[in-house]
């Protein structure tokens, strides 16, 4: 259902969606794997909880500041850290009015980004 607001969207401002939805999710061999938008773990590391949990983030970034992106969703602003994607060269261009999925996981109520979409 995401997909078809984000196609909506994109008709609506002239964007194109082909490169975003190429792209493969980011895979962490060691822990698991991003299938279909939802996170599979492989059983080698603990199970999620609520000191660390996979996760999803979208919405339209309104804030770069160095490592942090501020994103816009529709009912809340999520500060999230975009660091580990940008030491694993998984981000593309962070921009202001970019409308992005942020894979990754909250560790103590931060977001971390693994990869960016």
């Amino acid at each position: 259902m995401k997909y078809l607001y984000a196609f909506l969207i994109a008709a609506v401002l002239g964007l194109s969606l082909g490169p975003a939805l190429a792209q493969p999710p980011y895979m962490d061999t060691s822990c698991g794997t991003w299938v279909n938008d939802e996170w599979v773990p492989n059983g080698n590391c603990p199970p999620d909880t609520d000191h660390l949990r996979h996760a999803q983030v979208s919405g339209t970034i309104t804030i770069v500041k160095g490592h942090l992106v501020t994103v816009q969703q529709a009912t809340r602003t999520v500060v999230i850290n975009d660091q580990p994607a940008l030491d694993a060269k998984q981000t593309g261009t962070v921009a202001v009015g970019r409308m992005i999925v942020a894979y990754g996981y909250w560790l103590d109520g931060n977001f971390y980004a693994t990869a960016i979409y």
